[in-house]
C-alpha cells in the first residue's frame, strides 16, 4: 500500500467511434477511432508520488489495458440450447 492520501478524484472518459452501414444488408461496422480520458485528482502529496500512484493505477487497469494492448477475442453462441456457428464470428 501506497499510503497516499487522496480528497477526491474524478475521471472522464470520451470514446471516438465510427458506426455505420446497414442493417437490413449486414454490412453494419464499428470502429473505435480513438479514447481520452481525464483524469482530476485532489490531494497534498507531493506530484511524484501522486504520478507513481497514478502510473500504478493506469498499469493495473483491465480496461486501460483491453484498449491499449490488442487481445485475442473468441466467441461461441448457444441458441435455445445448441451450439451455433457462425463464419467470421465463432471460432468455429
Amino acid at each position: 500500500m501506497m499510503k497516499i492520501s487522496v480528497t477526491h478524484a474524478s475521471v472522464k472518459v470520451r470514446y471516438r467511434l465510427m458506426v455505420g452501414g446497414s442493417v437490413l444488408k449486414g454490412t453494419v461496422f464499428c470502429n473505435v477511432e480513438g479514447v481520452d480520458s481525464h483524469l482530476s485528482v485532489e490531494s497534498d502529496a507531493p506530484p511524484d508520488r501522486l504520478a507513481h500512484l497514478i502510473r500504478n493505477a493506469k498499469n493495473g487497469c483491465f480496461a486501460e489495458g483491453l484498449i491499449a494492448r490488442s487481445v485475442p477475442l473468441s466467441s461461441t453462441i448457444e441458441v435455445n440450447g445448441k451450439p451455433l456457428s457462425i463464419e467470421g464470428i465463432t471460432k468455429d
